[in-house]
């Protein structure tokens, strides 16, 4: 992933499924061409490996493209959302898929702005506004979010119809 400079070639993914453990890849390529790459080797790689998104910001993409669920730090925010994403692309229903991307976009954007390191304050914030956790700690280097990006969260968490 580009996050750590490292990641596997779509040759190295198809060998690595070819291994009898190997039951999912998680992948968080970023880019949705790479996405489709390492989809495609994946399938070829004559195993039934799942293919499990980690591209939270083009989901519903990765999903028409193939993806067997995700694997997303949203998810701990947003699960139905995401899960029933999956089910309305697995269905078909464009229209569906589309409303509920929709919804998912304001936490998209809320979460992931930069700096992209911050992503899992926000949500950890997320959750304290939904009461699902009682605080937001988070330790050094990190630091807590602000009042003005827990009020952008809280508009967020609104906009996808969560609050």
């Amino acid at each position: 992933p580009p996050a750590s400079g490292i990641g596997y070639s779509p040759e190295t993914l198809a060998e690595l499924c070819k291994i009898p453990s190997v039951a999912g890849v998680k992948d968080w390529s970023n880019d949705i061409v790479a996405y489709e790459n390492n989809l495609r080797a994946v399938r070829g790689s004559g195993r039934p490996v799942a293919m499990l998104s980690s591209f939270t910001m083009s989901l519903m993409a990765t999903f028409f493209l193939g993806a067997d669920g995700c694997i997303s730090g949203m998810g701990s925010v947003a699960a139905d959302l995401q899960a029933a994403l999956l089910a309305a692309v697995k269905a078909g229903d464009l229209a569906v898929a589309h409303a509920i991307n929709e919804r998912l976009a304001p936490l998209v954007a809320v979460f992931y702005a930069p700096p992209f390191v911050d992503m899992h304050n926000r949500m950890k914030e997320a959750l304290v506004i939904l009461g699902r956790i009682p605080a937001a700690h988070v330790r050094p280097p990190l630091t807590p979010v602000s009042q003005d990006e827990r009020d952008r969260i809280r508009l967020a968490l609104r906009a996808a119809g969560l609050l």
